[in-house]
């Protein structure tokens, strides 16, 4: 059966030069590098050389980057580990719209007694750069922003964001959907999040890059590893995967982006001429980063299209897979000013450069087709 995975946002498939990487790492490379004699010498090496490789297409030479289990991990150690090494309660600002990752680790130090300001957005889910300057003239400590939406692509205007923080608070972005998809310097935040599995690499590994000078207090305890960041043996085959997955990345060369931008650019045409009635959640997908898009498919819920595309072998999702499975409306659209009964009909789109443009045109015309059918028994 043809099919047409447009879930990459969720996960991607490993490449082929992460699984090397990983297997040669298992087989061969497999040495504690905490320990001292040579192997060992050489797997921490490898690390070194992988931080480096990291860091460098973010323009972070000079910066610290300490190795997580994912994103997930790397948010709340940016996000828990920068106000730990603060004293007494602060004022800390937060948008709307973030992954799941960043809101709990700010609902938890709400909870602690920290004001947190939740910053809105408008429609295209852009900051309301109004509100973050009241927060920050309040004595705001740390803003924490993500680069590009998860669920529809809304591009930070990161140059901005720095401009108006101008050096008052600490800048953390979530760079877990925009790492090597949109480019980054980290001369415009302190902390810059990134995860494997949306590259192509494994799960199970992600990083966070620190300027150097800005202090964190440790989530995990323990032995000290990771410059004492983050205890616990480094996962070497992981980061060997997502090393690998990154030269792959950058491999494909600096007009990728440009080429991912005309795929979906494709699908949306696709799509639209397939079903007139679609709109577009979110920011026009022009504007927006070139692998998302949010579509909504009128009087039929997300999730009915969803099952209906899984039938058909073609895989998409309605919204954060963290959060995909509790099928209730989608609180970033709500917040961006999508009424709840319009928000129940997204589907989320997310492609990655090896997506192919017979993947496109399956999935637009398998759009099509169902629509027609499922629009028939709409909700009354």
């Amino acid at each position: 059966m043809t099919q047409a995975y447009l879930d990459n946002s969720a996960t991607t498939r490993p490449c082929a030069a992460a699984v090397a990487a990983m297997e040669r790492c298992l087989l061969e490379e497999w040495h504690n590098p905490s320990s001292v004699y040579k192997p060992a010498v050489e797997a921490f090496r490898l690390l070194r050389q992988a931080r480096e490789a990291l860091l460098a297409p973010i323009h972070g030479e000079g910066c610290e980057l300490t190795f997580t289990s994912g994103g997930t991990e790397a948010n709340n150690l940016a996000v828990l580990g920068a106000v730990g090494r603060m004293r007494g309660k602060q004022v800390l600002a937060v948008s709307a719209v973030e992954h799941p990752s960043v809101r709990a680790a700010f609902d938890a130090l709400a909870e602690q007694g920290h004001d947190v300001r939740v910053i809105g957005v408008d429609a295209a889910g852009q900051l309301n750069w109004d509100e973050l300057e009241r927060a920050l003239s309040d004595g705001a400590s740390l803003v924490s922003c993500m680069q590009v939406n998860n669920e529809t692509g809304a591009l930070l205007d990161v140059k901005r964001l720095h401009d108006t923080v101008n050096g008052r608070a600490l800048i953390h972005v979530d760079g877990v959907q925009g790492f090597l998809r949109v480019p980054f310097d980290m001369k415009y935040a302190d902390m810059y999040t990134l995860s494997s599995h949306k590259i192509h690499g494994p799960k199970g590994v992600g990083a966070l890059a620190v300027k150097k000078g800005v202090r964190l207090k440790p989530q995990h305890i323990g032995g000290g590893q990771e410059s004492g960041l983050r205890s616990g043996t480094e996962n070497t085959p992981g980061i060997a995967g997502l090393r690998a997955a990154a030269a792959d990345m950058l491999a494909l060369g600096p007009d990728m982006p440009d080429k991912l931008m005309q795929k979906k650019l494709r699908l949306v045409e696709a799509v639209r001429e397939a079903v007139p009635e679609v709109i577009v959640n979110g920011p026009a997908p022009e504007d927006a980063a070139p692998h998302i898009v949010n579509l909504g498919f009128p009087s039929v819920r997300g999730e009915v299209m969803l099952h209906a595309l899984e039938g058909a072998g073609v895989y998409v999702s309605t919204g954060s897979a963290c959060s995909s499975k509790k099928l209730k409306v989608s609180g970033v659209l709500v917040a961006m000013g999508v009424k709840p009964s319009v928000a129940e009909w997204a589907v989320r789109f997310s492609l990655s450069p090896h997506t192919t443009d017979e993947e496109i045109d399956y999935a637009a015309r398998t759009i099509g087709t169902l629509y027609d059918q499922l629009k028939r028994y709409q909700r009354r």
